[in-house]
């Protein structure tokens, strides 16, 4: 699939028919009035849309802080819900600005397929989610089994790594969405079903009789997630990876949803800086002094970003873990903004 997706972009490029990001995407969002942002659809914590359309999730609340630091409004946002399959081919073609959704950054993706990631908003592995009663305590457990998994996806690849360096018999059965997979598993269909560790959390909500199931302890890969943007657009590239050391820095420097008014009257430097009291780093970024401001006023910092989606305050009730702050035993780390 990667290769049709290569494919197509060179023929796209070629022909000139959808190089959005050559005339300027953000001038294009601006003129447009509003954000189209990939999102997931159908992952609880991440990305989904409610009975009444209503989508909630980290990296729906990331695309969200984009749309804030530009309009000064976090509403302006249209989330089109992509499968695995198709999220590639919807940024390369123009149809989405930005792509928020779940998605690990790899070298290849990296540089054959005219995108670029702009860091990683979550930092996860995959793991393996099994029945308790066939009372499997262990992933070197699964010899021989049958794992449901995601067409599309890294997590395609990773079990065969992995069941290959351990010498055990794999079987996979593969479906073309998430909710296609997930049914198969409770349907008994598979004996296993495996995504990242963040994904399984999500799946297990979805599942009749949640407590009928346990997530192994085995990691068995790297994913880190991230927003992707086309090739070509420096200034896009720079706002998107700006937004998410934004809402890092932040966090770190105790800037909030509650108290980021007060906050503008600070005399650290670094807030300062950062709330666009001092200097025009906004400027320099096509933006507007106070565009971290904005998103810290209408969607919160990073750790309030997490919290509510996937941490204590969500039903996924996810530990921060790698992805707390580095000065808090994770691994979040945003350059400073000076």
């Amino acid at each position: 699939m990667k290769q049709v997706a290569q494919a197509l972009f060179a023929t796209i490029v070629a022909f000139g028919i959808a190089d959005t990001a050559g005339a300027g995407t953000l001038d294009t969002v601006k003129q447009r009035g509003v954000l189209n942002c990939g999102a997931n659809g159908q992952l609880p914590g991440f990305g989904l849309p409610d009975s009444q359309g209503n989508w909630t999730g980290l990296d729906v609340d990331f695309c969200r802080a984009v749309a804030a630091a530009i309009f000064n409004d976090a509403t302006k946002v249209k989330f089109v819900a992509l499968t695995a399959r198709d999220r590639f081919t919807a940024l390369q073609t123009g149809d989405v600005d930005l792509l928020v959704r779940n998605t690990t950054w790899t070298s290849s993706r990296d540089t054959q397929l005219g995108l670029n990631a702009t860091g990683i908003n979550y930092y996860d592995g995959q793991g393996f989610i099994i029945r308790k009663t066939l009372k499997v305590n262990s992933a070197l457990e699964l010899n021989d089994a049958a794992i449901c998994v995601q067409q599309g996806t890294t997590t395609e690849l990773n079990p065969a790594d992995y069941f290959r360096a351990n010498r055990m018999r794999l079987k996979t059965v593969t479906f073309a969405t998430l909710d296609e997979a997930v049914k198969a598993y409770e349907t008994s269909r598979c004996d296993a079903f495996t995504t990242d560790a963040s994904g399984l959390y999500s799946v297990r909500l979805k599942l009749a009789k949640a407590d009928d199931h346990v997530v192994l302890p085995e990691i068995i890969s790297k994913e880190p997630l991230g927003p992707f943007v086309r090739h070509g657009d420096d200034q896009w590239f720079d706002i998107v990876k700006w937004v998410h050391f934004a809402m890092l820095n932040a966090e770190e420097l105790n800037v909030n949803k509650a108290n980021v008014d007060e906050q503008l009257k600070s005399d650290n430097p670094e807030v300062k800086r950062l709330l666009g009291g001092e200097n025009n780093f906004g400027e320099q970024l096509g933006l507007t002094k106070d565009w971290v401001y904005r998103i810290v006023k209408l969607v919160g910092n990073y750790g309030e970003v997490f919290e509510r989606n996937v941490g204590q305050g969500s039903p996924l009730k996810i530990t921060r873990g790698l992805n707390a702050l580095w000065n808090k035993g994770g691994v979040q780390y945003a350059p400073p903004i000076r």
